[in-house]
């Protein structure tokens, strides 16, 4: 995630940080650095111009002269714009309201507006504990309520349905007497989206807003339209009292330019992002993390927050007093390491949040196709149980049955092998001491030369 603007500010500050002396010629260089970066990350000129002013105004005054680490310094000054910028603190959905919040989503068609409304119904249901109920008014695209309505299934979630012939105003009006009933906590409305804006489409989403009366509402769009997905946003904003924006494809955005420039074109707060496909793919937004993030020094209290929310403790543990018995490492407890890496969204997400290893996600994103990881599970779950637990007694026989079942070949069969193997050997450095370095080490190991991973399928 912002990759080509992480690796630009942090090529720029590392030549700050190793200044032993600033003054105001090599703070104006820095900072014209830090401006063609900003511009080429698709950011809004006013907002770079502002930005730089800010930092500048600080950087020349005593706060960076008189200081014993003036690199330091102008990094933590520029760490510091970047989140007011971004919108200084993380602005939580309002939903202190008398039951059911009705939660409105609107955008434009293609960015995402229905996954997001599943996305975030799964989030408040696992995260808040909230009893939800999601709603399509998208009367004029029945593929969209058909969707919502197998999204709402796979999640979880209650689902009112809707049907072309109805008003959208009159089906928003029967869920929300319909969650009453229910006592659902939350209604969250997905409303029409249309290929840009017009007149038709803003009258509409307007007299549904001044009949249900939502506490929130949210525009979702497409970070890959750098600062158009502002300027959409604003025009918007300018229709409806906009409460926050949700940025889907964030995963995908290697430049940064709408997270910068959403929150001071529009005023409004970012939520959430979206960073993937899958439902669970969602981000409460913290500006200070993703500063920390776009500056390369990564975003250690998410990676801790999404290992407590998704990660199997319970199996954890088992699996940690099994290897400390001397017990094997099967193919079973692999095949649960993987389960549980994809539940934390892959190689690259999770070192996206580590200091300093953004080009290791870049590289890990290029080089490892997550779905490996669909077809390694599909070939352990093709094994009988004791297969699983013996790999050994695999001979050609059992590999091509194997091999038949899940849909692959014998050597996408013996390349699993041989990586349960090398995890076998990291699990038992973990036992030892200095557990982690071994398994940094390890999953090092793991990668052949030129830092790719598993190869692609």
């Amino acid at each position: 995630m912002f990759e080509n603007l992480t690796e630009r500010l942090s090529h720029t500050l590392k030549k700050v940080s190793a200044q032993a002396k600033l003054d105001e010629d090599n703070i104006k260089e820095s900072l014209r650095e830090v401006r063609m970066a900003l511009l080429e990350a698709d950011v809004a000129l006013p907002v770079v111009k502002e930005f730089v002013d800010a930092v500048k105004a600080r950087a020349v005054g005593q706060e960076v002269m008189s200081s014993l680490s003036p690199g330091q310094v102008f990094i933590k000054i520029v760490q510091a714009e970047l989140e007011h910028v971004l919108g200084d603190a993380n602005d939580a959905l309002n939903l202190a309201v008398q039951p059911p919040a009705v939660v409105l989503l609107a955008g434009l068609q293609g960015a995402g507006k229905t996954t997001t409304v599943a996305k975030l119904a799964r989030w408040l249901k696992e995260s808040q504990k909230k009893s939800v109920m999601v709603v399509s008014v998208d009367v004029y695209r029945p593929a969209a309520i058909q969707q919502l309505e197998t999204l709402a299934g796979e999640v979880g979630v209650d689902f009112f349905p809707s049907h072309g012939d109805q008003k959208p105003v009159a089906i928003a009006e029967a869920a929300i007497s319909q969650a009453k009933i229910k006592f659902n906590d939350v209604v969250i409305v997905d409303t029409a989206g249309r290929l840009h804006i017009d007149d038709d489409m803003m009258h509409e989403i307007k007299a549904l807003h001044g009949a249900i009366k939502p506490v929130e509402t949210l525009f979702v769009v497409d970070a890959m339209t750098g600062q158009d997905a502002a300027n959409t946003a604003k025009a918007f904003n300018d229709a409806l009292p906009l409460t926050g924006v949700v940025l889907t494809k964030a995963d995908a955005d290697s430049r940064g330019g709408a997270a910068l420039s959403v929150r001071s074109i529009t005023g409004k707060p970012i939520k959430f992002l979206g960073v993937g496909e899958k439902t669970q793919a969602l981000e409460p937004f913290y500006p200070d993390r993703i500063a920390s993030r776009i500056l390369g020094m990564g975003d250690v209290l998410s990676l801790i927050e999404e290992a407590e929310q998704k990660l199997d403790k319970k199996k954890a543990e088992k699996l940690a007093k099994k290897i400390k018995k001397g017990k094997r490492f099967d193919l079973e407890d692999f095949r649960d390491q993987l389960q549980q890496m994809t539940n934390m969204g892959g190689v690259a997400s999770m070192l996206d949040k580590l200091p300093g290893m953004g080009n290791m996600a870049q590289m890990a994103q290029q080089q490892i196709d997550n779905k490996v990881f669909v077809q390694m599970e599909a070939i352990i779950n093709s094994m009988t149980p004791a297969e699983r637990r013996n790999p050994e007694i695999l001979n050609g026989s059992r590999k091509r049955r194997i091999t038949r079942g899940s849909g692959t070949q014998v050597q996408d069969l013996n390349r699993l092998i041989k990586q349960h193997k090398q995890m076998q050997k990291m699990m038992k450095k973990m036992t030892r001491k200095g557990g982690m370095a071994n398994m940094m080490r390890g999953l090092g190991g793991m990668m052949p030369p030129g830092g790719g991973g598993m190869p692609r399928m």
